[in-house]
């Protein structure tokens, strides 16, 4: 019997290749590019609802789907790089506007589509500074859609707006220490949207599957953030629920290991990034509030891009000698440049 030209395209290997390059789009999200963690992310999302893990999976299909048919360089999807944004934007519209909806399963898949332009435009505009776009393409299409959707009645499934005005810090301080461990695997739940503590333990495990050193270093990102969101007094209640230290796991991962070189300076360097992410989240929050507070991944994207570039004037993470700042010295004979 003749085979169908599909099942022969499989064996060859090309269809296999292409789940993994799937896959390894979730596993973008912490900066791994392997298809396993990717497959355990799905998984653990799918725990809490398996709606999350379809609409994530399926996000980072859309997404990279759409880049190759656009050509995108091939590393790139291959990579997966091309999928973790999408994978955000489509879990984020199913955790925030009800997944069961029709309306948020379509403005999720358009949303994709458009990610993959969004991440495009991004990446060429930040490669003249050499800087990487992280998940500023999720935060722009999240950000806008956040705003626009109580003006829509077919995608808004809540029967008022969320926004409110910022105010002051209530509560008790004091966590227990109860709190401090589900706050230190919600931390990781949370790059997600979700505040399951076991969510958090399997994202880790996906996350040492891969790389016990990225393991630890979020192990470390998310302690941090915990320490910093005690010590400076915020609330238990959102202290215990990830939301103040999910951007310092991403910070601590971004900065050791992935933009910079994993070394013990560079470590400190990323869990001083860790803490001012988890500094930085309320203040996001804040300036979100009219549109319902959603900081997303903008402290982890404002505070990357920030300590990367300042560490090219610090020889001691880059291992480079840093350009002088100013105009080159005048040498006689030349013209002095006009000021």
């Amino acid at each position: 019997m003749r085979r169908s030209v599909g099942v022969r395209w499989w064996r060859r290997g090309r269809g296999a290749g292409f789940g993994a390059w799937l896959l390894r789009g979730p596993s973008q999200v912490m900066f791994l590019a392997d298809a396993r963690t990717g497959a355990v992310f799905c998984c653990a999302l799918a725990t809490v609802d398996w709606r999350y893990g379809g609409y994530a999976l399926g996000g980072a299909v859309l997404g990279t789907t759409t880049a190759r048919l656009l050509h995108v360089a091939r590393d790139r999807v291959e990579q997966g790089l091309e999928g973790f944004n999408s994978c955000l934007f489509a879990l984020c519209l199913a955790v925030f506007l009800d997944p069961s909806r029709l309306s948020t399963l379509l403005l999720a898949a358009a949303g994709c589509v458009v990610t993959a332009v969004a991440t495009a435009a991004v990446v060429r505009l930040l490669s003249v500074w050499h800087l990487p776009s992280l998940t500023l393409p999720y935060c722009l299409l999240a950000s806008a859609v956040t705003v626009a959707a109580p003006a829509f009645g077919r995608i808004w499934p809540h029967g008022g707006s969320l926004a409110a005005l910022p105010h002051a810090a209530s509560g008790p301080s004091v966590p227990q220490p109860g709190d401090l461990w589900r706050a230190f695997f919600r931390n990781v739940s949370q790059v997600f949207f979700l505040d399951e503590w076991y969510v958090g333990a399997l994202l880790l495990a996906g996350l040492f599957l891969a790389s016990r050193p990225a393991g630890l270093v979020a192990c470390a990102g998310s302690a941090t953030g915990v320490l910093t969101a005690w010590a400076l007094g915020a609330p238990t209640a959102r202290i215990a629920d990830g939301s103040m230290g999910c951007n310092a796991v991403l910070v601590a991962l971004a900065l050791c290991g992935v933009f910079l070189t994993a070394a013990p300076a560079t470590l400190l360097y990323a869990l001083l990034g860790a803490a001012t992410a988890t500094a930085v989240t309320p203040a996001v929050a804040h300036l979100l509030a009219p549109s319902g507070g959603h900081a997303f991944t903008w402290p982890f994207v404002l505070t990357t891009l920030g300590f990367l570039t300042a560490a090219r004037s610090f020889p001691r993470l880059t291992g480079r000698t840093p350009a002088p700042d100013g105009p080159p010295p005048h040498q006689s004979g030349t013209p002095a440049p006009a000021a």
